[in-house]
């Protein structure tokens, strides 16, 4: 009987070690898919000065849109949460579509070969960033529902493993779907 209590104790110790081990695994999986949001975050960054130059050069007097630009660019870059990064990429996006607004205006820049080409860049890098999000949310629900489920929740409890926020849309206008008029 003794023996039987003996192993059974050490069954559920190695059960706990292995939920603990499956925790930090999943904990170090959303950190690294957080990462690569970063990068691709950083990639997009250091392409919209270029970008904006580029608009400058043919739009002078849209002063502001260039400032508001640069201002989301910079508050995203600085952003040091989830939720943070959230709030600012959703600005930054917001400016960009302004940028191209202001884009629309102008023939001779539409038909430039360098705008063209920071254009097609910023589409890849879009997609790749997207890519990233779904990656990372992946791991966060991933590891989020460990941490909810029993009897995970009791050693993610003791040992302070906390959820993770997951990467979304913020505005009510990326999630409606597009229309399309001709």
């Amino acid at each position: 009987m003794v023996y039987a209590l003996i192993g059974f104790i050490i069954l559920v110790v190695f059960y706990g070690i292995g939920i603990y081990n499956r925790l930090v695994k999943l904990n170090t999986l959303v950190a690294e898919a957080w990462s690569g949001i970063d990068v691709q975050l950083k990639k997009r960054y250091n392409l919209i000065p270029n970008l904006v130059e580029t608009v400058k050069g043919y739009a002078s007097h849209e002063k502001e849109t260039f400032e508001n630009v640069t201002k989301a660019r910079n508050q995203a870059q600085s952003a040091t949460t989830v939720e943070g990064q959230q709030a600012a990429e959703n600005q930054l996006n917001k400016s960009l579509l302004n940028l191209f607004a202001v884009a629309e205006q102008y023939p001779e820049l539409k038909a430039n070969e360098n705008f063209l080409s920071l254009q097609d860049e910023l589409s890849v890098i879009e997609s790749d960033i997207e890519k990233s999000r779904r990656y990372y949310n992946g791991t966060t629900r991933d590891y989020n529902i460990l941490i909810d489920s029993f009897p995970s929740n009791l050693i993610a409890g003791l040992t302070k493993f906390t959820k993770a926020a997951f990467f979304e849309i913020d505005t009510d206008a990326e999630r409606q779907n597009p229309q399309v008029k001709f």
